[in-house]
């Protein structure tokens, strides 16, 4: 067929990559989790250590991937590292996961955020029960979740048409959302600055306040603190995410093997800026107790009243609207070009291999967009999010140490871009995720090994995948 003979099309310039990465990774958690965070670790100094922890994690997994990008300078990222370094199926195992909760449930649950902030408009989008439309079972079904399947089902759509117009979008959303955060911090620093909280804050900013500490979130006194760190780090790990996302369309950026692992690079390190400053600008608003206990985990609202009062809430909803519609689409453009690779791999439905006239998997784009709406319908996409970051360490874990792996199994290969700071950086990483995820494996076993067990049900999956391609 014609169609699936066509290739992609590299129109992605380096800015376009970086705001992919950028509007990727910023989402709706950067204005919530903090307050789970203060909840672990106490003192402000802890609150802005997990931060550089989780940046110089993100940071340093993302120059890695800059010599996986180097190499394989193709669509489907993150899943041809893995099958190229280790075997099909890992890589089939992470690109199963993938579509099952970690790309699929973002999207689902970034919809629902944005739709939550939409309630501050219109307060028909808020998640109450005078809002329920429906209730089937254990499942509720709310205006929010209609309002954030037809945001996905747009983006969808439009990403349909061409990679043009998803860039057009991406770039603008994340550029003004760029802007206003930066804005934000300005503005809190110079209107809501309050020199006795930032005293009061930062007095003791090692402490691990009993008030709000993990012992009451985990439920054990007995927990170390690198354990509570490790919980802590769940939320500020997951709000740094989805950088990945820009090696998943390596096939339509303009010279991939230089342009990804600048914008890998470029993205990250500005948001790891932007997210250590948003959280220091907090212990200066607002007062420890105030962060931990922000009404529904919302510290951005809660700074931006202190500083701008009803109007500063009213600025900061529109601004996660923005912020969650730019990171929708980024989720929604990348993910499908991995269920493509796959496909063309034999691992995924026959029909999603194909590209339309517009020279964009529509088909996995669809695909997707299905199963995301089903996880939106079920209420369901928080828990998975929840069980997959043991999962999502692991596949990091091996994408990582497949650099070291590739080093020797294939020597000659061209490598345009070599890891910074190889073999150390890339080793930094694997050991504070492996100890985070070791952490998290011993007490929050009831995340971790649900996870664990949505990535092993994909074994079964492969075998029976292969079995129909061998008759």
């Amino acid at each position: 067929m014609e169609e699936s003979k066509q290739e992609f099309k590299q129109s992605l310039s380096l800015m376009d990559a970086t705001m992919i990465v950028a509007g990727s990774m910023i989402g709706s958690g950067i204005f919530i989790v903090s307050a789970d965070i203060i909840r672990h670790v106490g003192g402000a100094g802890n609150l802005i250590l997990v931060w550089i922890i989780t940046g110089i994690m993100t940071m340093a997994a993302a120059v890695s991937y800059g010599e996986l990008s180097g190499m394989y300078p193709k669509a489907g990222g993150q899943y041809v590292y893995l099958t190229e370094s280790w075997n099909k199926l890992i890589g089939f195992l992470y690109g199963w996961t993938l579509f099952m909760v970690i790309q699929t449930g973002t999207i689902a649950a970034v919809g629902v955020a944005f739709a939550k902030f939409a309630g501050y408009f219109f307060p028909v989008f808020e998640l109450t029960d005078q809002n329920l439309l429906a209730t089937v079972g254990p499942f509720k079904l709310y205006y929010a979740q209609l309002l954030s399947i037809a945001i996905i089902c747009f983006l969808t759509y439009i990403n349909s048409l061409g990679v043009n117009g998803g860039k057009i979008i991406q770039t603008i959303f994340t550029s003004t959302k760029l802007i206003a955060l930066f804005g934000i911090i300005l503005l809190g620093f110079i209107l809501g600055y309050q020199q006795e909280v930032w005293n009061t804050n930062w007095a003791n900013m090692w402490d691990i306040h009993q008030s709000f500490n993990a012992a009451d979130a985990l439920q054990s006194p007995a927990i170390p603190i690198v354990g509570l760190f490790a919980a802590a780090m769940v939320g500020s790990v997951f709000s740094s995410d989805a950088w990945n996302n820009i090696t998943f369309i390596a096939g339509e950026v303009k010279n991939p093997k230089r342009n990804i692992g600048l914008a890998l690079l470029l993205g990250t390190g500005i948001v790891t800026l932007l997210y250590i400053l948003t959280n220091v600008m907090y212990t200066g608003v607002l007062q420890l107790p105030e962060i931990a206990n922000a009404p529904q985990d919302r510290v951005a609202v809660a700074a931006a009243e202190k500083i701008l009062g009803v109007t500063g809430t009213k600025i900061i909803a529109l601004l996660i609207m923005v912020s969650t519609f730019g990171c929708i689409n980024g989720m929604i453009l990348a993910g499908s070009r991995v269920y493509y690779t796959m496909a063309k791999d034999k691992l995924f439905f026959k029909q999603v291999n194909q590209l339309n006239k517009n020279q964009v998997p529509s088909n996995a784009l669809w695909i997707q967009c299905i199963w995301a709406s089903l996880l939106c319908l079920s209420g369901r996409y928080g828990d998975l999010l929840d069980y997959v970051v043991f999962a999502v360490l692991i596949f990091y874990i091996l994408t990582i140490l497949g650099i070291f792996r590739l080093r020797k199994t294939q020597p000659t290969i061209e490598r345009p871009y070599k890891a910074f700071g190889y073999p150390w950086l890339p080793a930094i990483y694997v050991i504070l995720a492996s100890v985070m995820g070791v952490c998290l494996l011993i007490w929050k076993p009831n995340y971790t090994l649900p996870g664990l067990g949505i990535v092993l049900l994909g074994i079964p999956v492969y075998y029976f995948t292969q079995k129909n391609n061998t008759n």
